[in-house]
């Protein structure tokens, strides 16, 4: 199972693992979209500490839960990413979107 989430009315989060992929990706993201639908958070946070891949489809992830949240007025914050991950996210503009918090910070 590539994500685990544990939800609240301020806060859900959504533990992902394993290798998030193009055929992964869709998955957790019908899994995290249900799950802020259902509650409308003030915050989704996204736990990248079991992820052990990310290729293109992570980013993509990740936007588009950025703008899920955006339109129903929360916040986005990333955490646990390793640093090759994390330089890609910064290239990919993603730090610019979310607090992102690298392994071990």
């Amino acid at each position: 199972m590539p994500v685990k989430i544990e939800k609240n009315k301020n806060l859900t989060t959504a533990f992902l693992s394993g290798e998030i992929d193009h055929h992964s990706s869709v998955f957790i993201r019908e899994q995290i979209d249900e799950a802020v639908n259902c509650i409308a958070p003030k915050e989704l946070c996204l736990d990248f500490m079991g992820v052990s891949f990310m290729d293109s489809s992570g980013i993509g992830l990740v936007m588009g839960r950025y703008k899920l949240m955006h339109a129903m007025g929360g916040r986005l914050r990333v955490r646990g990413v390793n640093r090759s991950t994390m330089k890609v996210m910064k290239l990919a503009g993603l730090d610019l979107l979310a607090k992102i918090d690298c392994k071990g910070e």
